[in-house]
């Protein structure tokens, strides 16, 4: 296809903007329903198991299918994967509205949640590797952190929306009208898709070469590249504790109240964006992704360190004082854990090469969202062995093991790392 090269400037921002639109209709779905935990517990008849089950089984389609849908992205492009992925999971929403929802006479079975739930996280796994292969191919090394990290905001800017809306949609309307808000959602990102999203115009010879340099085995041959994905991956694991039981640990262990609870997950979600925008600028300046993954690290250790000492002294147990502290160490410690996903993923990406974007990013998403099958999984085990600071502590435990994986020291120093394409 070929463009006239003034439109182009303006029209990757365009592409830019289907795809922070494609990824938080997704993370409306994916990051705001566990928002709905309490409600969804009692409206279904969950126990804390069944709960984590059915959370962690839409990060598990997400896993399964993340890596086939990067190297379909790599092969058939960006619009097709995207419009397809989306259009699908809409479908599959609005199937959920209509036989998967409560009602006064009938609550859906945990077999028919779950598979729903992991219908959605299937096709819905789509969005990730199409949308940052997008930004791979359209933005010069110079804006990739910043177009990646801003990419990256529409999965708080989704998650905040749905810690806003989908409770109070819940519980006002029901579950029927929440699946069918999101279906809507995720039509509207495949228009937008379908508008905006097409492979770049022909480059010349030499750009398209260097896009295609990164490593010269393959992202799925590259030692470097897999232990990227690991510590993606594990440091994944105390973010999604916050999102997914968060909510619970405010409410059960807090005594806090709805209201109070929503506005400190908005606050993750808004802060997280922020974080997002201001790291892929500030690393595209200093070229210190490296160093910055490894100050992200370090303050998560500590921050849920903190979160586990609260846990363990009891704090917030019908204190004002102590409930505030212990949602301003939530907020806190959501947002550092959330702020690192632009510059790691650019990392990453900048290391497969542009044309190989799709799987690496793939292969990092499998990564994330097999960790976000796990972690829901794991919580109610560790906080029925020892309560909730035993959670938090091995919550600062991964962000701990996940440094090293990051970002080496001998990076830090100015070692070998990810040359700019």
């Amino acid at each position: 296809m070929q463009a006239d090269p003034h439109s182009l400037p303006r029209h990757r921002w365009k592409v830019l903007a289907a795809g922070v639109a494609a990824n938080a209709a997704f993370s409306v779905a994916f990051s705001g329903i566990p928002m709905t935990a309490v409600l969804m517990r009692s409206g279904y008849r969950l126990d804390n198991e069944s709960l984590g089950l059915v959370l962690g089984l839409m990060g598990l389609g997400i896993a399964i299918s993340e890596l086939p849908w990067g190297l379909l992205t790599d092969r058939w492009g960006d619009r097709p994967v995207l419009l397809l992925g989306l259009a699908s999971t809409a479908l599959a929403l609005a199937v959920m509205a209509l036989v998967a929802a409560p009602t006064p006479g009938h609550v859906p079975g945990l077999g028919l949640l779950g598979a729903g739930l992991l219908l959605v996280g299937l096709l819905g796994g789509s969005v990730n590797g199409a949308s940052g292969r997008a930004v791979m191919t359209w933005f010069a090394d110079g804006e990739r952190g910043l177009a990646m990290s801003i990419r990256q905001t529409a999965v708080p800017l989704g998650g905040g929306l749905g810690a806003l809306l989908l409770p109070m949609v819940a519980l006002h309307a029901g579950f029927a009208a929440l699946y069918g808000l999101l279906a809507a959602l995720c039509a509207f990102g495949a228009l937008l898709a379908w508008a905006w999203v097409h492979e770049p115009p022909a480059q010349p010879a030499a750009r398209t070469a260097t896009q295609a340099a990164g490593t010269r085995e393959g992202p799925l041959r590259d030692p470097r590249v897999w232990r990227i994905v690991a510590g993606i991956g594990i440091l994944c694991a105390p973010q999604f504790a916050v999102l997914s039981f968060g909510t619970v640990f405010l409410h059960d262990f807090g005594h806090i109240g709805l209201s109070a609870i929503t506005a400190t997950m908005v606050a993750v979600q808004v802060g997280a964006m922020a974080m997002r925008v201001w790291s892929g600028r500030w690393t595209d300046r200093r070229r210190n992704r490296p160093a910055y993954l490894r100050a992200c690290s370090a303050i998560g250790v500590l921050l849920f360190a903190g979160v586990g000492v609260a846990s363990l002294a009891r704090l917030g147990s019908d204190s004002p004082a102590g409930q505030t502290l212990l949602m301003l160490l939530m907020a806190a410690s959501g947002i550092c854990i959330s702020a690192w996903h632009g510059v790691a993923y650019t990392e990453l990406a900048v290391r497969a090469g542009a044309a190989r974007a799709g799987t690496a990013l793939g292969m990092a998403n499998t990564s994330v969202f097999g960790v976000c099958f796990l972690t829901p999984l794991a919580i109610p085990h560790l906080q029925g062995l020892q309560g909730w600071p035993l959670v938090w502590f091995a919550a600062s435990g991964c962000a701990l093991l996940a440094l090293p994986l990051l970002a080496p020291a001998q990076e830090v120093r100015g070692q070998p790392r990810a040359q700019p394409l």
